[in-house]
């Protein structure tokens, strides 16, 4: 996990810091992305992750500069899980913003009424529905008839669960009066009635027993076989729309009527109202009534309720900017922390973890929690045998709260945070201004081996078919693997493998050909399987692009290392790299044992040159942006994302390789340095008309 979200005032951090933070929080949330949505087996409770939600997003407001391309900020959920046929969202499917008290409503409803320039007595209603705490789907209809359904996956790409979702007897299979295209976006889920009877059957079975209703409702909707589907209770609540081919609505409380005269159903405790005070009577009515729904829900979703008003307001990275989401207080209790244990992670990061004497919250039995680093151990003192309090909020393991220091046993002692890994038995040691304590080992340590193969044949990465978390452990352990190169070696290893428990000639020579496949793989992907520190999938997006091929890539980096050169320059001035990740990617590249794995790889493999999207037409291709100042009618992230899409190259300081820098108001140093170098300025307007 992070460092304490909270312990110290974002505004007070120095920027390295801040960025050390940053890099923290966006590891363990991707981890943690991971374990909820593609795995559907959450490590934490939804308050604990909030809360490094909330702290990511404090701490980029304070240091904008900081903030990079493959932030969470900027992604919803997690890459769709391997087994399942990929599906293109054809409208991206969003995540939403926090509530988490009062006065962060009033603000949200605040910020709607600035951003569209209203009156306080203009009326602005608002849709309020329970926030059902299920597995999001997007269902496809063309002329009428159910053809696809999906997964959120990772926003952008979900899997292809069709024919599970047909065995749902609440997704009607055709329509009436609908539009040719019609995307109706819910929430599956099980009730809990049905989770009680499910688990029962599977405790008599001696099958699997669900940790809590969602993962219940996941698990039994992402069956290889419909037929296990269609024998679980699984129900849905349609809220939302993607791609529709005609309008359906003006608003969204018509919308949701036109849902449920097509056969859908709709929450039925969703009300609207048109003040803020309302929306807060309902929040507090709705939680009274939460213990004794027979479904699962974990705050409200407040949207506004006009659709002209939604698509003027649009969204902001990975959230809408006409809903967000009010949570409920996550549920406490008490229990004893029985052993604090380090697990080593695969940047080397040492993670204490407490494992609790099993208690019941809210119907679910946890038993570990992570506590962050050896910080966040010193601010609660907490001790081997003492009694905590934990919280939960809808998921499986809690967050410590505090410590209940009269209950502390008379023998108690503080723990001592190891010096050295667990793993290897080398150095251990905490960078200044880092919060994480890492191992030194590197690929020495069977820690790190292990995570960075693991790693490297992931989703995002080489996505090797067959080739599992438990596979390479076993490789690695007996020494077939020991770098990444060797994994495409493993055909000279045939007889030893075919001749394992569980294999065969048939399974071994199905994992080859898996391997065969992934000999040719994009830049950015092959970039992103190294696990370089501060490199997910997005960063390693932005550097294919800039350099378009594997070589062109490395000697780019080469030519970096020397910090005065015009390479170096370029580097840290692409938008959304900076020099802490090029510290990290230059760091990474002069290491001898790194450059040895790329040249072996380099031989092996055919790493596809970066293909640029079609932008012959656009006024912009090839040219490089900066944007400096207060945009009117765009904000920051809506410019650099349109500029990107028409080909342009955004970067984050002037240069003599700039083309264009777009002014705002109150602009500054940049719109100076332009002049001086001669560089072409334009108004927000003058950028307007020549993008079209």
């Amino acid at each position: 996990m992070s460092g304490k979200p909270g312990a110290v005032p974002a505004q007070d951090l120095t920027p390295l810091e801040a960025s050390a933070e940053l890099e923290s929080l966006s590891r363990d949330i991707a981890e943690h992305d991971a374990a909820y949505y593609q795995d559907d087996a959450p490590k934490i409770s939804d308050a604990e992750y909030d809360a490094l939600r909330q702290r990511l997003n404090e701490i980029e407001a304070a240091f904008p500069e900081l903030v990079k391309a493959d932030s969470p900020s900027q992604r919803v959920g997690a890459a769709p899980a391997q087994g399942f046929r990929k599906v293109s969202h054809a409208v991206p499917m969003l995540s939403l913003g926090n509530a988490f008290d009062d006065a962060d409503v009033g603000e949200f409803l605040g910020r709607v009424r600035r951003f569209l320039g209203l009156d306080e007595d203009e009326t602005v209603e608002i849709v309020c529905e329970p926030k059902i705490d299920g597995l999001s789907v997007s269902l496809r209809y063309e002329n009428g008839v159910f053809v696809q359904g999906a997964t959120r996956g990772d926003g952008t790409t979900g899997e292809d669960i069709t024919e599970n979702l047909k065995t749902l007897n609440d997704i009607p299979m055709t329509l009436s009066g609908a539009p040719d295209v019609l995307e109706v976006r819910g929430e599956v889920y099980m009730t809990k009635q049905d989770f009680a009877r499910l688990n029962r059957d599977q405790k008599e079975a001696a099958q699997k027993i669900f940790a809590n209703p969602r993962n219940a409702a996941a698990g039994s909707l992402r069956q290889k076989d419909p037929a296990v589907t269609a024998a679980r209770p699984l129900s849905m609540f349609a809220y939302a729309w993607g791609e529709v081919s005609d309008p359906v609505a003006d608003t969204h409380w018509g919308f949701l009527e036109r849902l449920r005269g097509w056969g859908f159903p709709t929450n039925p405790l969703a009300e609207m109202h048109d003040r803020v005070d309302g929306c807060l009577a309902f929040y507090r009515k709705v939680e009274e009534q939460r213990a004794g729904l027979d479904y699962d829900i974990d705050g409200m979703v407040y949207k506004v309720n006009r659709l002209d008003w939604q698509d003027r307001l649009g969204q902001v990275s990975r959230a809408p900017r006409w809903a967000v989401a009010h949570k409920f207080p996550a549920e406490k209790a008490e229990t004893v922390l029985r052993e604090i244990t380090i697990q080593v992670g695969r940047t080397g990061t040492l993670t204490p973890v407490a494992n609790l004497e099993p208690v019941t919250v809210g119907g679910v039995v946890v038993s570990r929690a992570t506590l962050h680093n050896r910080d966040e151990i010193a601010r609660k003192d907490a001790r081997e045998g003492d009694t905590v309090i934990i919280q939960r909020a809808g998921d499986v393991i809690p967050q410590v709260v505090s410590v209940v220091l009269e209950k502390r046993p008379t023998n108690s002692e503080a723990f001592v945070f190891p010096d050295t890994c667990p793993e290897c038995g080398s150095h251990a040691e905490r960078e200044d201004g880092e919060v994480a304590t890492r191992c030194t080992g590197g690929l020495v340590c069977p820690a790190q081996r292990v995570e960075r193969l693991k790693h490297f044949v992931s989703r995002g990465a080489f996505d090797i078919e067959g080739l599992g978390a438990k596979h390479i452990e076993a490789f690695s352990s007996e020494g077939l693997i020991k770098t990444p190169a060797d994994i495409f070696r493993l055909r000279n290893q045939t007889e030893e493998i075919s001749t394992r428990e569980g294999w065969g000639e048939q399974s071994a020579n199905n994992l080859f050909a898996a391997i065969e496949e992934r000999r040719g793989i994009p830049l950015d992907r092959f970039i992103y399987a190294l696990g370089i520190r501060q490199v997910g999938q997005a960063t390693a997006r932005l550097l294919a692009r800039q350099y378009g091929s594997l070589q062109g890539w490395r000697d780019h980096m080469d030519a970096a290392q020397d910090r005065e050169s015009e390479a170096y320059g370029e580097l840290v001035n692409i938008d959304g790299i900076g020099p802490s990740v090029a510290d990290d990617l230059l760091g990474f590249i002069a290491e001898d044992h790194n450059r040895e794995v790329l040249d072996d790889l380099q031989v092996l493999l055919t790493v596809g040159d970066f293909e640029a999207p079609d932008t012959s037409s656009s006024p912009v291709a090839g040219k490089t942006v900066v944007f400096t100042g207060s945009l009117e009618t765009l904000s920051r992230a809506e410019a650099k994302n349109r500029a990107e899409g028409l080909g342009a190259k955004v970067a984050g300081s002037v240069s003599k390789k700039t083309d264009y820098v777009v002014v705002g108001a109150d602009a500054g140093s940049k719109a100076k340095k332009a002049q001086e170098l001669g560089v072409t300025t334009l108004s927000e307007q003058e950028w307007l008309a020549l993008i079209g």
